[in-house]
């Protein structure tokens, strides 16, 4: 009889090195290693278990990226608003004005600064004049201003209808004043003491926001909404509303449900207004 160590041997050299034979009383069987933790010659197992976190972590940064650039074209999304004006403003949040507690012009940075990132900024010309030169025809440019201050021209009144010669002057400048067709006081109470000191201050610059108006007229409107005055010409009404709405939207601004009922009684009587383009709002190049 052949003895058990003999026997023993005979059972390791048939299974071929699938068993463990140093233990002489127990056969010990190994399990064959499975895909994920078999490595190339020259590779480490630690080094072949880094492999899955760093094609993870690939895979996330991919995400990542595509994420953000989604959030990126929303972005500029919001920022161009388009397309038809009562899409955009069923688009609006509806809540309550916010206390007007804290409001100064102040808020929203130095009057008609250059220093903004909106159309017209850091072209060497203050706001005001940047609106002038847009709205009035027949503009006369101020002597050694490098073609930037409006010196007299002719503005026809979106809001009355009426045509009015403007001459720069102490007395005079004020016949033609801009303004802020979503009045500042109404967008600091419906959203705008939520954004940033720089995001106020492109708002008040931006030649969206900004329209050359009769000066009286404009005194007339105050801080109002939709819901509390509109201009007196009726058919510049749909225009006005829907320059409203795409402020509102490009800087993330509610409406009250008064205001959004006013708007909509308006833009019932013109349904295919759209809202206004960068084309009717950019501000002209300086002439030097």
């Amino acid at each position: 009889m052949r003895s058990r160590a003999a026997l023993r041997g005979l059972l390791c050299l048939v299974l071929a090195g699938l068993v463990s034979c140093t233990d002489p009383t127990s056969v010990v069987v190994r399990l064959p290693t499975t895909p994920s933790t078999v490595s190339t010659p020259g590779t480490s197992t630690a080094a072949a278990a880094s492999t899955a976190p760093t094609t993870l972590a690939a895979a996330t940064t991919s995400t990542s990226t595509a994420s953000a650039a989604t959030d990126s074209t929303a972005t500029a999304s919001a920022a161009t608003p388009s397309g038809p004006a009562l899409t955009a403003l069923h688009a609006l949040p509806i809540k309550g004005r916010a206390p007007k507690t804290g409001y100064s012009r102040g808020q929203f940075g130095t009057t008609w600064t250059d220093d903004v990132t909106v159309d017209g900024g850091h072209n060497g010309c203050d706001t005001r004049n940047d609106i002038l030169r847009r709205d009035l025809t027949g503009v006369m440019l101020k002597a050694r201003t490098q073609g930037c201050v409006a010196a007299s021209g002719t503005l026809h009144d979106p809001y009355t209808g009426r045509t009015i010669a403007f001459v720069r002057g102490k007395n005079t400048s004020d016949d033609v004043q801009i303004d802020h067709v979503v009045a500042l006081s109404d967008a600091w109470q419906t959203g705008a003491q939520n954004l940033t000191p720089g995001q106020r201050q492109d708002l008040a610059n931006d030649p969206l926001e900004l329209l050359a108006v009769d000066g009286p007229t404009n005194q007339s409107k105050g801080d109002g909404d939709a819901a509390t005055w509109l201009p007196p010409d009726k058919s510049f009404r749909c225009a006005y509303v829907a320059r409203q709405i795409a402020v509102k939207a490009r800087y993330h601004l509610w409406v009250t449900a008064a205001e959004r009922g006013a708007v909509e009684a308006v833009l019932g009587t013109c349904p295919a207004q759209t809202l206004p383009t960068g084309a009717t709002t950019a501000t002209p190049v300086i002439g030097r």
